[in-house]
Order: structure tokens, then C-alpha cells, then sequence
């Protein structure tokens, strides 16, 4: 257990300091771990740098070894060459001498220290007897020509010269001002005569200039590593460009095509693979083109069909309603089953009216003709005047919520009105005859109005579709106030050319909610909707409609115009 716990408190320390680690390198890694992620050139000019670096680095690394190595073992066999060749010329001159007495020795170490000067390269000699002999009263006493060279002899390096051979040791040396230079200092013995018995001879040997040297060298590779990491990086960088064009040009083409630019071609770039893909694409941007054209063309064959017919009926239908006028007012003198086809006859063709009347408002929209007549608007009052003129076509009561919206706001009433009685309408015919809430409210950014019904409801798959031309979720079942399949659709052009949103929300037997978001005028592009789109009654916690969200105009090619 103890063992349990002590590892979830190290997971939980590990993880607590990753966190740390990852707020306080976000300022700087944040934005290149992005563009890391969204440029392959990014990631190629990267990983070479980081190769090449390391390549340099180790061949720097290397180079100055060997240089220092190589420096260091021929400063070494230089000294050591040089030492051997003293201490020969000394013990040469010993062996010649005939002093005996204390005085004469004294005299005869100044002479050999001197001649080890004469023949050797350094100018620092130490000359000592070698410990561990018996007395003697007339041994010379010790000689140094420099301060520091016996602060750096240690009993390792005279105990390695006992044996009589010669031997080096690297030392620091420290100058009277406290500059710390390298060294070697050599050992070797001298056999004075008589009673003086075995000196120590060390001779020093400063590698101060080896040093610079070596320090010249590593600011002479450093200089270079650097310049070649900067000619590497600008090479590499070109390079990319280069390798990277045709790339950038394919995906400017096809940016541009997508945005719309039907002209849109990629180039050729002299390569065979991707001239193969220019040629691709360029066929396929072709064959786009003519098929939108074709799109094009059949869809304005389509506007101006619907347009035409529309308008062309209007004529044999005035004519058709005029006679049913005449029918209906001499109904007196018919049968009931008369009666009752004058009837139907009428209804129909106000049913077939409204289906001309929408027909015509689609076929502006597409033609992208529609005019607004702006004027100050109350959504509160136009709420009410919308339903109290269907209430009597309801078996529920319709109730209006006016939370806010007093403000009148520059829209076209028409359009509006036609947009709630559309939503109204629908709650009228799948409420089965429950209450339906009309709210109104506002905001600084925008104006809300919402209608909820306890109805059927509609599944999410249907929800979708909601909107869609000559759609009805369910077209089997009896409707109370006609209809053509377009209000949703009209309504949803009515809000966009507003620059406003028309959304649902709905749910199999729990009803139905639509919700208009209008922004308040034509400077605001983002706004939140004062209204939540999921009612308060089912919202859930977690739905992320379940509050207003932020909302941006929709884009629409339509000439709008307000009424001075």
C-alpha cells in the first residue's frame, strides 16, 4: 500500500512538473511547436540544421583534439629532448670538475646551474640534493632561478627520478600577479663528487604559448563552424524555397479555385513529376469549370423557368379565381355537393396563390434581386400583431414573453412578420393543441425571438433537413393551415439577408424550438444570442447549446437598400 501511494505521489510530482515546464516554454515553443506542425519546410530546414550542426560539431570536436593532442605530445618530447640533453651537459661537467671543499662546490653548482641555462630552452632550474641522504657539511645548498618552480615539485615526481631516470609531470604554474599558465616540469638526478652525493635536477618548461596557440585554433574552428552554419542555413533555406515552390504553387492554385477563381491553373515547373501534377490538376480545374458552367447554366434555365411559369400562371389563375368568385357568390342555387366543390375550388386556389407567391420570393433570392425596405421595427409589438392574428386558428393559447426587444431596430417589417408567422404557423400545425411561448429579448449586439411548442418534435436527422426546400418531416399528416414546403426555406433567406441566423432545436416528444438572431445593425459581424436555443426545460449542463452562443453574419450576394 505504502509502495501504491508513494508512486502516485511521484506520478503526480512528474506531472505537476511537466505542466510547469510546458507553461514556462509556452511563450517561446508555442508558436514554433505550431508552425513545426503546419510546415514541412519548417520541419526539413529544422532537422538539416539540427544534422548539420551536430556533424559540425563533432568534426569541430575532433579537430580540436588532435590539434591539442598533437600540440601537447610535440611540446612534450620537445622538453623532454631538451631536458636529456641539459642534464648530460651537466653531469658531463660534474664528472670533469676536481672541487672538493664547501666552497668550491658552491661555486660549481652556480657553473652547472648556468650551463644547464646555456644549454637548455627554459630559464627555470631547480637544483636540489636528493632527500633521504646522510649529511654531508659541504653539499651545496639548493638553487632555483624561479619562484615557481618549486611550489609545483612533488614528492610523486621525486620519488619517480629516484631510480635515476628521467621523468615529466603537467603543472599549473602561477605567476606573481595570479595568472595561472600550463607546464611541464622535468625531472632528472646529477652525482656530484666527493661527499655531496645525488642531486635533484627539475627543469620547467612553460606552454603558455602552446596555449594561445591552442586558443587560437579554437577561435579560428569556432569562427568557421559558425560562418559555415550560417552559409549552410541561408543554402539550406534557398534550397527549400526552391524545392519547396512547386509545392507552394499548387497549393496557391488550388486555394484559388476553391475560393472560386475558375481560371485558376497551376504552371509548369520544369520537372517531371510535378509538371505531372500541374497537367493533373490543370485538366481537373478544366473539367470543374466546365462543369460549373453547365451548373450555371441549368440553374439559371431553372430560376428563369420557376419565374416564368410563376408569372405566366398568375394570368389563368386570376382568371380561374374570378370565376370561382362568381361561382361562390351564386351558390345559393346549388346542391350542397355543389356547394362543397365551390368551396374546395376556392381553397385550392388561394393554397395555389401562396405556392406562385413563394415560388417567385425563392426565385428572387436566387437570382440574388431582393431589396430590403428597412425601417425602425418593435419585434415586441410585431410578435403580438403576428399572433393575434393566427390565435384563432389555434386550439392552445399562444403566449408572448417580452423579456426585451422594446428597442425598434432597423429591419424589414415584412420580411420579419413573414419569418414569425412562418414559425408560428409550424407550432400551430405540430403542436397538438399544446401551449406555444413566443419570446422576445435583447441584447447590446443583438435581438432574439424564439418560438416553443410541446408538439411531436422532430429527430436530429430531420432537424438537418429542417430548412431544406419542398421538405416536411412528416407529409402524411393533415394540415391546418396549408402549405407549401418553402416557409422554412423563405425564412431562412429572410434572416440571412438580414445578416441574422435562423436555428432548431427539436426532440421527439418533447417539442420543437426555432430561434431568429438578429444583430443590431449592419457594423456588428459577431454577436451572441440573448435567447438559448435549447429550452430551459430540457437544457442539459454539458450541451454546448444550452446557453447563447457566439454567432457570425452569413455571407449573401444581395443588394440590400434601406428607406430614407
Amino acid at each position: 500500500m505504502e509502495r501504491t501511494r508513494g508512486r502516485r505521489r511521484l506520478t503526480t510530482a512528474l506531472r505537476r512538473l511537466r505542466l510547469r515546464w510546458l507553461r514556462a516554454t509556452q511563450p517561446v515553443l508555442g508558436p514554433f511547436r505550431a508552425r513545426w506542425r503546419r510546415s514541412l519546410m519548417v520541419r526539413t530546414m529544422t532537422v538539416t540544421g539540427l544534422v548539420t550542426g551536430f556533424v559540425i560539431l563533432v568534426a569541430g570536436v575532433f579537430i580540436l583534439t588532435s590539434i591539442s593532442d598533437d600540440l601537447y605530445s610535440s611540446r612534450r618530447d620537445q622538453a623532454l629532448q631538451d631536458s636529456a640533453r641539459a642534464t648530460l651537459a651537466a653531469q658531463r661537467l660534474i664528472d670533469a670538475s676536481d672541487a672538493a671543499d664547501r666552497g668550491a662546490l658552491s661555486a660549481f653548482a652556480t657553473s652547472v646551474q648556468r650551463t644547464v641555462q646555456d644549454t637548455s630552452a627554459s630559464q627555470m632550474v631547480y637544483m636540489r640534493r636528493q632527500p633521504g641522504q646522510a649529511p654531508s657539511p659541504g653539499a651545496p645548498p639548493p638553487t632555483s632561478t624561479s619562484s615557481m618552480l618549486p611550489e609545483v615539485v612533488d614528492a610523486e615526481l621525486s620519488d619517480a627520478i629516484k631510480s635515476g631516470t628521467q621523468h615529466w609531470q603537467p603543472v599549473t604554474f602561477t605567476a606573481e600577479n595570479g595568472t595561472p599558465s600550463p607546464g611541464i616540469v622535468v625531472g632528472s638526478t646529477l652525482s656530484y663528487p666527493a661527499d655531496a652525493g645525488t642531486y635533484e635536477l627539475f627543469i620547467g618548461y612553460d606552454l603558455a604559448g602552446t596555449q594561445d596557440t591552442l586558443s587560437f585554433v579554437q577561435r579560428t574552428l569556432l569562427i568557421t563552424a559558425a560562418a559555415m552554419m550560417g552559409f549552410i542555413g541561408v543554402l539550406v533555406w534557398i534550397m527549400s524555397r526552391i524545392a519547396f515552390r512547386p509545392i507552394r504553387v499548387a497549393a496557391d492554385a488550388s486555394r484559388r479555385l476553391a475560393a472560386g477563381e475558375s481560371d485558376a491553373r497551376m504552371p509548369r515547373q520544369n520537372d517531371e513529376h510535378f509538371d505531372v501534377l500541374s497537367e493533373g490538376f490543370n485538366d481537373m480545374a478544366e473539367t470543374l469549370q466546365a462543369r460549373i458552367r453547365e451548373l450555371d447554366h441549368l440553374s439559371e434555365m431553372q430560376q428563369r423557368f420557376v419565374s416564368d411559369v410563376s408569372h405566366e400562371l398568375r394570368t389563368p389563375l386570376t382568371t380561374i379565381r374570378l370565376a370561382s368568385e362568381v361561382l361562390q357568390g351564386s351558390s345559393g342555387g346549388l346542391d350542397p355537393g355543389q356547394q362543397r366543390a365551390v368551396e374546395v375550388l376556392g381553397a385550392q386556389i388561394e393554397r395555389f396563390e401562396a405556392l406562385l407567391g413563394d415560388l417567385l420570393e425563392i426565385s428572387r433570392y436566387d437570382a440574388g434581386r431582393v431589396t430590403l425596405e428597412t425601417e425602425p421595427t418593435n419585434l415586441v409589438s410585431l410578435a403580438h400583431e403576428v399572433v393575434d392574428g393566427l390565435q384563432p386558428l389555434s386550439r392552445a393559447v399562444i403566449e408572448v414573453r417580452a423579456l426585451g426587444g422594446y428597442t425598434p431596430v432597423e429591419v424589414d417589417g415584412r420580411r420579419i412578420r413573414r419569418i414569425v408567422s412562418n414559425l408560428v404557423g409550424n407550432a400551430i400545425e405540430h403542436g397538438e393543441g399544446k401551449p406555444i411561448v413566443v419570446t422576445v429579448d435583447s441584447n447590446a449586439s443583438a435581438v432574439a425571438i424564439s418560438v416553443r411548442d410541446w408538439g411531436i418534435g422532430m429527430s436530429e436527422s430531420e432537424v438537418e433537413h429542417v430548412f431544406d426546400r419542398f421538405w416536411r418531416a412528416d407529409p402524411s399528416r393533415k394540415r391546418t393551415l396549408g402549405g407549401t414546403g418553402l416557409g422554412l426555406a423563405i425564412a431562412s433567406e429572410d434572416a440571412a439577408v438580414h445578416g441574422g441566423v435562423l436555428e432548431a432545436w427539436s426532440r421527439l416528444g418533447g417539442g420543437s424550438n426555432f430561434r431568429l438572431t438578429l444583430p443590431r445593425g449592419d457594423a456588428v459581424n459577431d454577436f451572441m444570442s440573448p435567447l438559448s436555443l435549447v429550452p430551459e426545460d430540457v437544457a442539459d449542463a454539458g450541451d454546448p447549446q444550452a446557453t447563447g452562443g457566439w454567432l457570425r453574419r452569413p455571407w449573401r450576394r444581395i443588394r440590400k437598400e434601406g428607406k430614407g
